[in-house]
């Protein structure tokens, strides 16, 4: 890298980038300086197979057995790894993991929230979450449904910490008119 600067926030790295340090490498931000804050995060994932395969979800009678309450366990299970599965993730004390599930004609929804008092947010501990539970519905319905497709995961509330709040409503996603 040729020029670096530098931010209070970020003396070692380029500004704006800080999880690399001033040689270009990656590092684990220094949080120690922020705030005490209650931080939540709801995230979702969306698992789409057939309405015959969503009836056998719905009333748990796929030849795995139960897919939701094993799906929810692994959820929580994953928010509790994230930092193992995300490099520069900071492990943080997770005071409360929910993964729920709406069922719709073709698709499940998954809906994972994570709650914390901590020094950073908790959207990675929540989108893993969800996208776990997700692939566990998967793997509960794949011997039904090998065409299943897991898609729309994404942060759709966080709330605490300096940023603030924020929800999906409040701006356009990618690619919809005006992102």
């Amino acid at each position: 890298m040729d020029a670096v600067n530098h931010t209070p926030d970020n003396p070692d790295g380029p500004a704006g980038l800080t999880h690399l340090r001033q040689d270009g490498t990656a590092q684990m931000v220094d949080v120690s300086g922020k705030a005490v804050t209650t931080r939540e995060a709801t995230a979702t994932a969306t698992v789409r197979s057939t309405a015959e395969v969503l009836a056998l979800l719905g009333a748990g009678e796929l030849p795995k057995g139960d897919a939701l309450a094993v799906a929810r366990v692994a959820g929580i299970m994953a928010a509790k790894k994230t930092p193992e599965l995300i490099p520069l993730c900071h492990p943080l004390p997770i005071s409360k993991v929910t993964v729920d599930f709406e069922l719709g004609a073709e698709s499940v929804e998954v809906l994972a929230t994570v709650k914390t008092r901590g020094v950073t947010g908790v959207e990675m501990e929540a989108l893993t979450a969800a996208s776990v539970a997700a692939l566990s519905v998967y793997d509960m319905i794949k011997a039904v449904d090998k065409h299943a497709v897991l898609d729309d995961i994404r942060v759709l509330a966080k709330s605490g910490g300096k940023s603030g709040d924020w929800d999906v409503s409040s701006e356009p996603r990618h690619g919809e008119a005006g992102a």
